[in-house]
């Protein structure tokens, strides 16, 4: 398995195995992920993450001062303010569970935005005690748009079966074909 082609559980298996081996392997082993990746403390406070963070945050994480994200501002799903330390890390490492199923909008300091679903997932020490966390960020902006953009072709197709206006029906099966185009164009298929 090459970590390009690596699902976010199958990164996570990898990082636990190098945890076992101590913080050198374990970043020797983050550095090679493509997806942006943190570390933290059993307090929540950042202590590693690789350059994908970067280029995802837009900003460089501030290692041993940031706590619970490498995020600038945190929004839920609904674009509701998260707090920091609401975020999913902060709550693996509260509840010490993995948090799957979250989705939430990161807003860079140039005030862009990306959707993303993180993978916050406690490290335990050798006595089951957290040792800290590590958090794996996966972009899910173009899916959500590509989806968004087929589901409005769906609509204008059912709209046009129940127009009988000739020129409507067109228009209204162009509008979908040109939405199709763009969710094909999201590569998210």
């Amino acid at each position: 398995m090459t970590s390009a082609a690596a699902t976010p559980e199958q990164m996570l298996d990898l990082v636990r195995a190098a945890a076992r081996h101590g913080d050198s392997e374990l970043h020797a082993v983050l550095r090679t992920l493509p997806a942006p990746i943190y570390t933290t403390d059993a307090s929540g406070v950042v202590t590693f993450s690789n350059d994908a963070c970067i280029g995802f945050a837009g900003r460089t994480p501030a290692i041993g001062k940031d706590r619970w994200c490498v995020t600038w501002k945190l929004y839920g799903e609904d674009g509701a303010f998260l707090a920091h330390e609401d975020c999913p890390m902060a709550v693996a490492i509260r509840e010490k569970r993995e948090v799957r199923g979250a989705v939430a909008v990161a807003e860079r300091p140039d005030g862009t935005r990306v959707m993303f679903t993180p993978y916050p997932t406690p490290l335990l020490d050798a006595d089951g005690k957290i040792a800290g966390a590590v958090n794996i960020l996966i972009d899910v902006t173009d899916a959500r748009q590509a989806g968004e953009l087929r589901a409005q072709a769906m609509r204008c197709r059912r709209l046009a079966h129940s127009v009988t206006d000739e020129r409507a029906v067109d228009t209204l099966l162009l509008m979908a074909s040109e939405y199709d185009a763009k969710a094909r164009s999201l590569r998210a298929d």
